[in-house]
């Protein structure tokens, strides 16, 4: 699978993937607690300012941002069709810097770093009777698909630019869907010969 971890150097590779999963998950409690549109403004200006800072290595996920903005102002559109501009302007400016938050700690940290660090944050939900070593594995195939999907998207996209000089748009969802689904059946065929069914 593809990924968008980005091996040019920046400040944030400096830290630990605990710290960072930490700060995201922190970070994106705030964000869903706070209902000001001005501080919400705030913290957006700030997470574009943190993404700005890691320089080129935001290369690979630039296509993602983008589309991570463009769903906000059709998130924000919807509810100023519907009447509720306080409403677009919050839940816009939420999506836009928590996915920009979310995006940047994934270019800026190894996933398997974030596995070790999900394995040792759920080690005593065995306590419970749980398997957290199974609960870790579905988080971080929901992580590698997430990411799979968009270095996929990237991939037909140029390629379909290639052939034509447009951009593929929606003529890409077919070839696409069919990818990810071959890509998870290989997955599945693989954890079944590897845990014995």
């Amino acid at each position: 699978m593809g990924s968008l971890y980005s091996d040019l150097p920046t400040w944030l590779h400096r830290y630990s993937a605990g710290f960072k999963l930490a700060c995201m998950a922190l970070a994106g409690t705030l964000l869903f607690l706070i209902d000001k549109p001005w501080v919400l403004a705030v913290c957006a200006a700030g997470a574009a300012l943190l993404w700005l800072s890691l320089g080129e290595a935001t290369r690979v996920a630039r296509r993602l941002i983008f589309s991570v903005l463009l769903g906000a102002l059709l998130v924000a559109l919807f509810h100023l069709w519907m009447g509720r501009p306080v409403l677009a302007a919050v839940s816009s400016l939420r999506l836009a810097s928590a996915c920009v938050l979310g995006v940047a700690l994934t270019v800026t940290t190894r996933p398997m770093d974030l596995l070790e660090v999900l394995d040792r944050w759920l080690a005593p939900l065995a306590r419970l009777g749980l398997q957290p070593e199974r609960i870790s594995l579905q988080l971080g195939l929901m992580l590698r698909f997430t990411e799979h999907f968009f270095v996929q998207w990237k991939k037909l996209d140029d390629a379909y630019r290639l052939r034509t000089g447009q951009a593929g748009g929606l003529r890409l969802i077919a070839p696409l869907t069919v990818q990810m689904l071959q890509a998870a059946r290989r997955v599945a065929d693989a954890l079944y010969a590897r845990l014995g069914g």
